[in-house]
Order: structure tokens, then sequence, then C-alpha cells
């Protein structure tokens, strides 16, 4: 979103094209709107709070727009004052902000009136919030096929992300959609103290990884279902992964029976919790078969129940979603790995990056 924007702007007032061309970004919507979704590296200085903004919402059904504007004026001025002293005590003349509220209406406009009087050369984004959205949407359905992706693949358990993450610290460019998601992507993959984002936000924050990447040089991903967890993969992404070539990771099931069990191991610490998202399987698995997880984890027998969900969920789910849906898989390279240690995991890293080099 930084290509030129082919005609000149009014003054104090910036278009999508040129979102990153200033030194700061700032979203003046509540913190309700805020959290849904925002420019990824805007800071949040509400015009109105969450409060206030229900408060004038009423006050403009039920009693009349004049004096809803009337409060909500005086509101905004105390808020841009309080922001003013708080957060721009240390900005100097040359500062230049980009403003945005929901449309480019008048939220951001005060606030770049003020800030504008004050020396500084803000705009305010042309379209507001609405108008990055729509172009979110416009390069999310164009950017993925103009990357080169490398898709590993690799039943449950093959390190694929930790993969990734040696990729990555190797200087090769990744696109980590479960980091990004915030979830393992199985009926498991709920990671402690993390909530997944905001549908919007997750696209806000996946756009802002594409555009960073370099259609010059391969991208690896790891093969993805449609959703993971809560979040749903755009289309034009998850079918330009499901049309890339792939690598194909064979690491032996007692290797990643070890491996999910140091992954994992904060389910080892919560058998109740465990036990309770393993039920969401009945319907799948059976009741019997389910049942006899449950038991595993009620006595503590962690290896016997990984290599169980292995061998009769996870497996079997694998062998079908992969061959189905990802073209590259059954021609793949494949890279072995004897461990899933930190030591192995470095290894397999190497050898993928290597076939890169000798195609």
């Amino acid at each position: 979103m930084n290509a030129p924007s082919g005609h000149r702007k009014p003054a104090g007032l910036a278009s999508v094209e040129h979102l990153y061309d200033f030194d700061d970004i700032i979203d003046t919507r509540s913190p309700a709107e805020f959290a849904l979704d925002h420019v990824p590296g805007a800071i949040n200085c509400p015009a109105l709070d969450d409060a206030q903004r229900a408060e004038i919402g009423t006050l403009y059904k039920q009693v009349s727009p004049f004096v809803a504007r009337r409060r909500g004026a005086a509101l905004v001025a105390i808020n841009i004052g309080r922001h003013l002293l708080e957060r721009f005590q240390d900005k100097g003349p040359d500062w230049r902000p980009l403003i945005y509220c929901w449309r480019g209406g008048k939220r951001s406009g005060a606030f770049v009136t003020v800030f504008r009087q004050i020396g500084w050369d803000a705009h305010q984004l042309e379209g507001g919030y609405k108008a990055y959205r729509r172009e979110a949407l416009a390069r999310l359905a164009t950017l993925p096929a103009r990357l080169d992706f490398r898709v590993l693949s690799g039943p449950t358990g093959s390190a694929k992300s930790r993969v990734l993450e040696a990729l990555a610290a190797s200087g090769e460019q990744v696109l980590d959609l479960e980091a990004l998601a915030a979830h393992k992507g199985s009926v498991l993959g709920r990671q402690p103290g993390l909530e997944q984002p905001p549908q919007k936000l997750f696209e806000s924050r996946l756009l802002h990884a594409l555009e960073r990447l370099d259609p010059q040089r391969p991208v690896y991903a790891e093969a993805e279902s449609r959703r993971i967890g809560l979040i749903t993969v755009p289309e034009p992404l998850i079918e330009r992964l499901r049309a890339a070539a792939c690598i194909r990771i064979d690491a032996s099931p007692e290797a990643r029976t070890e491996f999910l069990l140091r992954d994992y191991d904060y389910m080892t610490r919560d058998a109740d919790g465990l036990i309770e998202r393993l039920e969401r399987l009945i319907e799948l698995r059976g009741r019997e078969t389910v049942g006899a997880w449950c038991a595993l984890a009620r006595e503590g027998r962690w290896p016997a129940l990984v290599s169980a969900l292995l061998a009769q969920h996870y497996d079997p789910l694998y062998r079908r979603s992969q061959n189905g849906n990802y073209q590259g898989h059954r021609d793949a390279p494949t890279v072995t790995a004897d461990t899933l240690d930190d030591a192995g995991i470095a290894r397999l890293a190497q050898r993928i990056a290597a076939l890169e080099r000798t195609t």
C-alpha cells in the first residue's frame, strides 16, 4: 500500500496508497472498534472511549443530533488534550502523523485540525478505516498469486511450524499462518494464554506479512486447512498454497510422539481441559474410541495417548486432506528426520533450504 497515488491530494488529506509514508498512524476510533481490526502499526488514541461513544449515540437518537454533537465535541476536545499531554509531548516540529477514524470524518478531522494548528504536518486518511479495509481485501485477493510458495507437508507432529521458525532464523522467507492466527490448527490447537484475533484483524496482519515478502524469492509455508481454529484463511491464499510445490517431511511415529509431548506439554498439566476437548471428537470418532483416549489422559499415560491420537485420528485425517487438497503432495521431495529435537529441526531446515539451491 505504498505505490504512488497518481494525483495530488488536498493539504492534510492522504489516500490509502500513502499509508506508510508517515511517522505514526493514529486510530481515533474507540477501543472496541480498534480491537476488531486496525491498520498494522497504528496506535489507538480514541476521540471517544467505548462508554462515551455509546452515550453520544444514545443522545443522537433519543434527544437530538445537536445535543449529541455539542456533548461529543466537548468530550473529543478533552480527549485530544489528554492524548497531547500523555502521548505526544516529545514530538518535534517535523513529526508527520496520519490520522484516521471510521470513514474519515469528524473524529479524525478534529485531531488533524488541532495538530495542524500546533504546526505538525498531520494528514487525515481519506475514507478512513473503511477505505483501508476495501484496499486490504482487494490486495488479499491478488497478492498471493504473485508469490512463489513452497509448502511443507507432513503428518501431525512433524514439527512443521518449528521448521518454519528455523528457516526464518536462517534468513529464508516464511509465512507462518498458525503464528498469525495464534492457534496450532487442530481441535487441540488452542494455546494457553493466547486468544485468537478477530477475523478482520487476522486478515490485516496477514496482508502486512504478505506485503513484506519478495516475489523473486521462495516463501515457505505450512500445508493448512481452510480454518485455523476460529480463523478462515482467505480463499485466494489457500488456493495458491494448494497449487504450490510441496516438500514432505517424513519422521517416525516415535519421533513425532516425542516432539508432541514437548510441544504440547501444557496439556499434560490440565487433564480435565484436555478431556473436554477430546470429547468434541465423539461424533467423528465414536464414544468408545474417545472414551479410551480420555481414560489414558486421566491415568496420565501421555505417550500412549499421543500415539493413539496419531494412529486413530490425525494420521487418517492427514492422508485424506493432503492427497485430496495439495496438488504437489504426492510427488513432493521427501526430507527425513530421525529426531525432532532442536538439532534435528535445524537439520531439517538446512536440508529443505538446500533443495531450493539444487533445483
